[in-house]
């Protein structure tokens, strides 16, 4: 990092959720109040880590305002702003999926924003019914296969994954991963839990459960799965660095609701002490940082009016049908979600 940028974006600490050095800071930064703290800075809590650097730069040239940031895994995170209370230093919390931003929003660590600029740029079904969190990105959860050993007129829905036909020849993500948690929620909602449950039985007899979506797609590409389940933006990092790279993806659901879409989003935090300056950074990444907000991590914009990743428009293109569900539904059912995944012997 140079030292021009190093004065504009600072980040808490590398690795894990925080390191000795950025406990120290966030001591030192709750103990002192925002009176003596910088008035033009502020501070954001991230489980988002994909090229957030370039955008928070481009943020701070464009405003003058500037960002610390510390990257950490979603669910710790959470519980660190709530034990922190009113001393947090997070004036804003980045998270992945919707299950998370729920949970976030229900636990009390958002604040409701009047924000008729956000009302504007990102759509409702991905933004919160009472404006505490915001969708920023959208990725697609669709099935990725070998085109090799699958030809894609075999694929039509998630539920057909279930079927006998695809025993030892499917990969999934493991139970404990939230994305894999939203695409049962979904279910729920669409299908009930008797059908839902039925699906998750099935996949679960079918499948070789890996622990990232990275490991599926090697998986995939080795021949040792023939058909997995993946967020799309996996796949495109894969195209970037191999444009001749063996699987394809399968946009799933086309003749029924359509792919399961989830977000990654944000919120001002209920004790933010700079909460005008949180919501000028969330309007921004949803408005002029949009383009560069979705494009580091090759996610599909939020805002209609925003041009979509190039490599998306090639290799993805952008005429699927998505599934209209809201994301603040199947995020609310998430507790359902890993209940009934354990019931189905999904581990």
């Amino acid at each position: 990092m140079s030292t021009d940028r190093s004065r504009r974006v600072r980040r808490w600490g590398r690795g894990g959720v925080f390191t000795a050095s950025a406990m120290a800071v966030i001591v030192l930064l709750s103990s002192c109040g925002a009176s003596s703290s910088d008035p033009n800075t502020v501070r954001v809590y991230s489980g988002r880590q994909y090229d957030l650097e370039q955008a928070f730069t481009r943020f701070t040239e464009q405003t003058g305002i500037k960002v610390e940031f510390q990257f950490g895994n979603d669910a710790e995170l959470r519980e660190r702003i709530a034990a922190e209370g009113e001393n947090t230093p997070a004036d804003v919390f980045i998270s992945v999926d919707a299950g998370n931003l729920v949970k976030a929003a229900d636990q009390g660590l958002f604040r409701s924003l009047d924000a008729p600029a956000l009302d504007a740029a990102i759509p409702p079904a991905l933004r919160d019914p009472d404006n505490r969190w915001f969708g920023l990105s959208v990725r697609a959860r669709s099935i990725a296969y070998d085109p090799d050993k699958v030809d894609p007129t075999q694929l039509s829905t998630y539920a057909a994954l279930a079927d006998p036909e695809w025993k030892g020849r499917l990969c999934l993500r493991n139970s404990g991963n939230v994305y894999s948690q939203s695409i049962v929620a979904s279910m729920i909602a669409d299908l009930g839990r008797d059908e839902a449950l039925r699906i998750v039985k099935g996949w679960a007899a079918n499948a070789e459960i890996m622990d990232s979506d990275v490991m599926i797609l090697d998986a995939v590409e080795a021949g040792q799965c023939e058909v997995a389940i993946t967020n799309h933006y996996y796949l495109a990092r894969e195209y970037e660095e191999n444009p001749d790279y063996g699987v394809k993806m399968f946009w799933a659901d086309q003749a029924g609701k359509g792919v399961h879409v989830n977000i990654s989003g944000a919120g001002v935090t209920t004790y933010a002490q700079k909460a005008d300056l949180g919501q000028r950074l969330i309007e921004w990444l949803a408005t002029d940082g949009q383009a560069v907000f979705t494009a580091g991590n090759h996610e599909y914009p939020v805002n209609p009016d925003t041009a979509v990743d190039p490599l998306l428009v090639e290799r993805f293109g952008t005429d699927f049908i998505r599934n209209p569900m809201a994301a603040e539904t199947f995020g609310a059912l998430n507790a359902d979600a890993v209940a009934l995944m354990g019931e189905a012997g999904y581990r």
